[in-house]
């Protein structure tokens, strides 16, 4: 029964009371139109309660999202914290190597300027396969197919002697001779070009760690230092393609060998 339905039936009951106390037709219809109005008001209060209700529980629908949205970006900031330390970290080690990097570019450096001191003796000074050298012309050093040094390829060797003994640093650095032919087949008493190129490094090697002291004056290098290793024409410096070029590859190469600390791309710091 609803709430019309109640005040007409209050209405009814208390209609004779109301007649029978000598109230007239006309107060009757004034106190149910006020009845009814008070149910009207009664409607619109039920139907602003349910509209508020409704509107409370899409409001917590709605802070329910809100909360699950708060709790994802606390979860995105603590990896944003996470992923800043990770960035902040990272420059510090590419500081930290760009630091050591800038110190093996300085010595490099410093290095390549000492030996351009033997680029005045008409010698080239160049990087190759990562590695600093010293090229010696073959054709200086020794007369074709030949092993024994000609003066005038002592007299060079004398002089890088010279340059590398009176610094320290160049001193104290481990070298390599190296011994390279052309591609031109060698037929002697060492076989083959490998033969050949081996030999002619060890020559030189051992010219380079002889006394100044003894009676063909060597460069007095300390032999700990130094080896010696032949590649034939294996390693070419040019095309054998002309005289010209094969002349460029019957070289020996005194070679620098890098510490550990330098074992990485030196060519790109040349330029």
């Amino acid at each position: 029964m609803n709430s019309r339905h109640v005040a007409l039936a209050l209405v009814a009951l208390t209609l004779p009371t109301l007649v029978g106390c000598g109230h007239s037709e006309e107060e009757w219809q004034g106190k149910l139109k006020e009845i009814e109005g008070l149910n009207a008001k009664l409607g619109k209060v039920h139907g602003e309660k349910k509209k508020c209700d409704d509107d409370l529980a899409k409001a917590q629908d709605d802070l329910a999202g809100l909360k699950s949205e708060l709790d994802l970006a606390r979860g995105k900031a603590g990896d944003l914290s996470k992923l800043s330390e990770d960035q902040r970290t990272m420059i510090e080690r590419l500081r930290k190597e760009k630091e050591q990097l800038d110190a093996i570019k300085r010595r490099f450096n410093e290095l390549k300027t000492k030996l351009d001191a033997l680029t005045k003796l008409g010698l080239n000074v160049t990087v190759r396969n990562n590695q600093m050298v010293i090229q010696l012309p073959g054709d200086v050093l020794f007369a074709s197919g030949k092993t024994d040094l000609q003066p005038k390829g002592k007299d060079m060797l004398r002089q890088v002697a010279d340059v590398i003994s009176k610094d320290a640093g160049l001193a104290a650095r481990h070298y390599q001779v190296a011994g390279h032919t052309d591609s031109k087949a060698y037929a002697g008493p060492l076989k083959d070009n490998w033969g050949l190129s081996l030999m002619r490094a060890r020559e030189v090697l051992m010219f380079l760690i002889a006394p100044k002291e003894a009676r063909d004056a060597g460069g007095g290098l300390d032999a700990k230092l130094w080896a010696a290793t032949g590649y034939g024409d294996t390693d070419p410096a040019a095309p054998n393609d002309s005289p010209e070029n094969m002349a460029k590859n019957r070289r020996v190469e005194l070679v620098v060998l890098p510490n550990v600390e330098e074992m990485l791309d030196i060519s790109k710091m040349s330029k």
